[in-house]
């Protein structure tokens, strides 16, 4: 894996282009996640600039662009909440160190490649995982909306909803009802050379200027630093240190998530291939350097990799060249965001919000599967009215639960018992045959498919149907894997038989199950336990054995390899 991508110079002009455009899009947005993280506006531009940068020149999607996102900004609203109340005076820097972990936890899911496995989440829950983020970023942008400053988070916002809508302030209130019209009416044609919310930004913002002047009922962002950040060295409380892993893990976990969905849209958008692991490392990388100069966490973001390859990006190039333009309009134009009122920013941020809602899949979970939707809406109603963490950690719990219900209820389908030749079993001519001749006398188990811990029980339960019999003939030639659980079912069903003195043979077992059980050592263990290639060569065996009452012959007891 090369660690730095190369930078070439072969798509110059749409690579800057793409660059300049996603700088453009992303400008609105950072300055709106910066101010509704607690963190300031330029904790937003930082965000952009240093993950913006890294993550596209470590990176393993060469037209990603990346930045604070809403998913991770709500999560970092949460952190600053949590720790300036506890830590008035060194909350913030604490609060950074956090953002430093989730990037090393990036880096850590690359360098353990794990970056083919964290999207194998359900979707029911990525779904009501980010649905809910979309509703916690529209409650919190009531209050701005409507000229009030969010506080509480979301509980709090939900208790002063009654003050918010009864009172609303006229001129804020118009300001961000412009700002929302603009994002959702802006032409599409329109929208490709001039970004909806940039104009949102600019025709709100001059408003403001021209036609409200100082109304005391326009609160604005004010005056941001200029200049080079400075560098936060972290600081760890050892009282916060578990809620700093747990929230650190958290971001890494979901800037992973939200990084690689993204590179599977700039795969499907350019026609080539990411590299998870390396686009892991990269997004740790930016963040760790964010949070070293006090910007916010981020990661692939898809509106602004969209623009960048409609544009003509296709390289690190493009990425790159995003983080220079945001970081020219930081040094030098910043005293022009000053003005910029709240009430835009929020309205920018509702269409965030509601764009990031699964309106597709909600109108019509419900007609997939009554479990997979309320799936769905326990983990959005966990997400906004608990935390993030518990959410995710119950989504996953319940649909791991109902996954191995369904698996074991398609295990048990193929699991066959029967002393007679029956259509179910599947057996040719010659070996309905010989089991009819057995008169019973041989109990035909037969497994099909993975067996895992959940076929266990139907294994055990399925022995007990038939217990007058000779042989027992345990037929795993199409078990192409099998479990631990399953394995030691298959251990106690055999010590059983052979404790009865009754024959057993192992058919058919290959590859991975043929290893599992030889590691039980069943064959060596009981000397009534036999193992050979195929049904018709055990039939023929088990028959024999009946006929005469004599141990089986040892041509008829060959190992597979």
């Amino acid at each position: 894996m090369q660690l730095v991508n190369k930078i070439h110079f072969r798509n110059l002009r749409g690579d800057l282009f793409g660059g300049l455009t996603a700088a453009i899009v992303a400008l609105p947005l950072a300055l709106a996640f910066g101010v509704s993280s607690g963190a300031g506006a330029i904790a937003g531009l930082y965000g952009a600039i240093f993950v913006g940068f890294f993550a596209a020149l470590f990176g393993g999607t060469p037209s990603q662009v990346s930045g604070p996102t809403g998913p991770m900004t709500v999560v970092m609203a949460t952190v600053f909440t949590m720790l300036v109340a506890r830590h008035p005076e060194t909350g913030l820097a604490i609060s950074f160190t956090v953002v430093i972990l989730g990037g090393l936890f990036q880096i850590l899911f690359g360098v353990l490649r794990l970056g083919q496995y964290i999207t194998l989440m359900p979707y029911t829950v990525i779904s009501g995982f980010m649905s809910g983020i979309g509703i916690i970023i529209i409650l919190l942008q009531i209050g701005p909306l409507v000229g009030y400053q969010s506080r509480g988070g979301v509980w709090g916002v939900i208790g002063q909803l009654p003050t918010y809508l009864s009172d609303p302030k006229p001129a804020a209130l118009g300001l961000g009802l412009l700002s929302l019209a603009i994002v959702f009416a802006a032409p599409p044609k329109l929208n490709r050379i001039l970004p909806a919310p940039l104009l949102a930004l600019v025709v709100g913002t001059l408003v403001s200027v021209i036609f409200l002047g100082n109304n005391s009922d326009i609160s604005r962002i004010g005056a941001i630093p200029r200049g080079l950040p400075t560098l936060q060295i972290p600081v760890f409380v050892l009282s916060d240190l578990r809620d700093m892993v747990v929230y650190g893990l958290m971001l890494g976990v979901l800037g992973s998530i939200d990084s690689l969905l993204t590179s599977l849209v700039a795969d499907n958008i350019t026609r080539t291939q990411h590299d998870s692991n390396k686009e892991l490392i990269g997004q740790g990388i930016g963040n760790c350097i964010s949070g070293l100069f006090g910007g916010l966490p981020g990661a692939g973001a898809t509106m602004r990799t969209v623009t960048n390859v409609q544009a003509g990006g296709r390289s690190a190039l493009s990425g790159i060249s995003h983080a220079f333009v945001l970081l020219i309009i930081t040094l030098w134009a910043s005293p022009l965001t000053t003005v910029i009122p709240h009430a835009v920013l929020a309205g920018i941020l509702l269409k965030v919000g509601i764009d990031i809602i699964d309106w597709g899949f909600i109108k019509r979970a419900h007609r997939i599967s009554l479990k997979t939707t309320g799936l769905m809406y326990a983990v959005m109603l966990l997400t906004v009215l608990v935390d993030l963490i518990t959410a995710v950690a119950v989504g996953v719990f319940v649909a791991n639960l109902l996954t191995v219900k369904n698996l074991t209820d398609l295990q048990s389908d193929r699991v066959k018992v029967s002393t007679e030749p029956t259509n179910e079993l599947r057996l040719t001519p010659e070996e309905q045959t010989l089991l009819s001749q057995a008169r019973g006398r041989i109990l035909l188990f037969q497994l099909g498919g993975p067996m895992s811990f959940g076929a266990a029980k139907v294994i055990s339960q399925r022995m007990t149907i038939v217990k007058d019999y000779t042989v027992l003939l345990l037929d795993m030639s199409d078990v192409p894997l099998l479990g631990v659980t399953a394995a030691l079912a298959i251990e106690t069903m055999v010590e059983d038989a052979a404790a009865q003195r009754r024959h057993v043979f192992l058919v058919g077992a290959q590859g991975k199950t043929q290893r599992r059980i030889e590691k039980l050592e069943l064959v060596g263990r009981f000397p009534q336990v036999y193992q050979v290639e195929n049904r018709f060569q055990a039939l023929e065996s088990a028959l024999a054995l009946i006929s005469s009452d004599a141990p089986a012959p040892a041509s008829t007891t060959a190992d597979v390899d």
